[in-house]
C-alpha cells in the first residue's frame, strides 16, 4: 500500500545533520542550499515510484540549480530487510542515473525520522530562511512515469517560492512505497 507523507507545516525549520555521501564525502544537508533555497528528498533504490521518474526528479535538479536552488538526496530505508538499498547500491544507483546532487545515506534512521519522512519520493521545499514551503510532489507520476508535458509541481513551487518566499497554498501530496523502519527493539 502506498504512503502519502502529511500537508505542508508551513515555516518548519529543518534539523541539520551530517551524513555520508556516494562520492565518499561527508555532507551537511543543509549546506547544499542554493542562495534562494534547498530541496531534500528522501529516496531509495528500490522504490517503483523512485525508479518511475528518478530521470524527472535529476532534470528538475538541473532546473533548479539554474534557480539558485540547492538539492540533496536522503535514503533512510533499512538496508537489513532491503539490501538492494545498500550503500553499494546506492552508489550504483547515483551513477546510473548521474546525480548531479549529493546522494547520503541515513543508516542510523535518525535524519528521517527526525524530519518525519514517510514515503519515497518525499519532496521537502524550503525558502532562502530554511523555511518550509514545499512538500507536495513531483508531478502526477505515479508507480510510472506520467505523459511528457505534465505540470511539473515540484518545479513551479519552488519557481514561485525563489520568486516570493512562499510555497503554494494547495500542494498535492506525494505518495510513494513507506519508508522500511528498522525495528524499534
Amino acid at each position: 500500500m502506498a504512503a502519502v507523507p502529511p500537508l505542508c507545516d508551513f515555516g518548519w525549520k529543518p534539523v541539520n545533520a551530517t551524513l555520508p555521501g556516494v562520492d565518499g564525502k561527508d555532507h551537511d544537508i543543509l549546506a547544499q542550499a542554493g542562495e534562494n533555497g534547498l530541496v531534500v528528498v528522501f529516496i531509495c533504490n528500490h522504490c517503483p515510484y523512485v525508479v518511475a521518474v528518478i530521470d524527472r526528479i535529476v532534470q528538475v535538479a538541473k532546473d533548479l540549480a539554474e534557480l539558485g536552488v540547492g538539492f540533496v538526496a536522503i535514503s533512510s530505508n533499512d538496508v537489513t530487510s532491503h539490501p538492494q538499498d545498500s550503500f553499494d547500491n546506492m552508489k550504483l544507483f547515483a551513477e546510473k542515473h548521474g546525480f548531479p546532487f549529493p546522494y547520503l545515506y541515513d543508516e542510523d534512521q535518525a535524519v528521517g525520522r527526525g524530519w518525519g519522512a514517510v514515503c519515497t519520493p518525499d519532496f521537502f521545499g524550503f525558502n532562502a530562511d530554511m523555511e518550509l514551503q514545499y512538500r507536495g510532489r513531483l508531478d502526477a507520476s505515479r508507480k510510472k512515469a506520467g505523459a511528457t508535458g505534465l505540470r511539473r509541481d515540484l518545479y513551479e513551487a519552488m519557481k514561485q517560492i525563489v520568486e516570493t518566499g512562499k510555497g503554494p497554498e494547495e500542494q498535492i501530496a506525494s505518495m510513494g512505497c513507506s519508508i522500511k523502519w528498522k525495528d524499534a527493539s
